[in-house]
């Protein structure tokens, strides 16, 4: 008896580290409900190709409906003494010859845009005949914008070499960071190649709706603009850092579940992180739901941009980026 009570209290000190409190696989884990997804994965790689084939499609065949950033022309704002509607002016606008008009009403005021750039006197010659439509009333020029073929083309190169650049230097710093995986550098290009891989899938995803609303749906907001740009390097960023939040998960568990398979410790990352990745998300599609509903006309089609990004970027983090993964090691092993 003596001999037991004295092993007892050895037995709990060795249980207990120095700080007093217990050892970590003695604590009390959170159960996490664990789902298949690695293993259903194919099931996922099918229903992106289904979003993302009809808007190459419509990239392929009808483009994007180009803003005056990128297309060039000259872009007016008035508002007029009458208020008029936007047939009235539809209608005034259409007797001068002024290829590629476009009207979109804001807060009273009209946005007219031309497909050309207009000298000086041809501008001055249109706001005259506006003017005299006695539906309109007087005329307020409260902005005249215009962009040159020059600049437009030069923004278009700027743009795409933004997004390459930022793709190419994405996979070479999570080559870095990831080298220390079992496998050295050539693990880290595979966590690399599949960030980058989930990544070109929010683009496509984001740049094919936009066509398909643009061209297909000839709608306003899905205009392809700076701002539009600026959406999709952001959404960028964010699909790469809901990205490694899971690789960085898998790394830590590579460590510690050494009885586990690769595709066993993957899942269980994807299911530890999916229910942050959620939750972090669905605070910002709040946010972007409520400038997409109440915001300004301006503003629709960055928070449209915004939102089905965001949207993307969780979905291919959790269910494209891991997975991918998975079969990259099943097809190019590592010792």
């Amino acid at each position: 008896m003596s001999e037991l009570s004295d092993v007892a209290p050895q037995q709990q000190a060795a249980d207990i580290v120095p700080d007093g409190s217990p050892k970590e696989e003695l604590r009390p884990q959170p159960r996490v409900r664990r789902l298949n997804i690695t293993g259903r994965r194919n099931l996922f790689f099918l229903l992106s190709l289904i979003i993302i084939i009809p808007g190459i499609v419509s990239m392929a065949t009808r483009g994007f409906l180009l803003g005056i950033d990128f297309a060039g022309g000259t872009e007016f704002t008035l508002s007029f003494a009458n208020h008029p509607t936007v047939a009235q002016v539809e209608s005034a606008v259409a007797a001068q010859p002024i290829t590629g008009s476009v009207i979109q009403t804001n807060r009273g005021s009209f946005i007219i845009r031309a497909g050309l750039p207009l000298t000086p006197p041809q501008q001055k010659a249109f706001e005259d005949h506006l003017a005299a439509q006695p539906a309109l009333g007087a005329v307020n020029v409260l902005q005249v914008l215009e962009v040159g073929p020059t600049i437009a083309g030069e923004t278009i190169q700027f743009a795409l070499l933004a997004v390459v650049l930022a793709s190419v230097a994405i996979l070479f710093l999570l080559a870095i960071r990831f080298r220390n995986v079992p496998g050295g550098w050539r693990a880290g290009f595979q966590f690399g190649g599949s960030a980058l891989a989930a990544l070109l899938h929010d683009v496509f995803l984001l740049t094919g709706i936009f066509s398909i609303l643009g061209k297909v749906f000839d709608l306003r907001i899905g205009e392809i603009d700076t701002l539009f740009v600026t959406a999709v390097l952001t959404v960028v960023g964010f699909s790469v850092h809901d990205t490694i939040v899971v690789f960085d998960r898998i790394r830590e568990n590579l460590r510690v579940s050494q009885r586990l398979s690769f595709e066993q410790v993957v899942n269980l990352s994807i299911m530890q992180t999916a229910a942050r990745s959620v939750i972090t998300s669905f605070t910002v599609v709040l946010v972007l739901a409520a400038i997409l509903i109440a915001g300004g006309a301006t503003l629709k089609g960055f928070a449209l941009a915004l939102l089905i990004g965001i949207v993307s970027g969780t979905y291919s983090s959790i269910f494209n980026a891991a997975p991918l993964l998975v079969v990259w090691r099943r097809v190019q092993p590592l010792r």
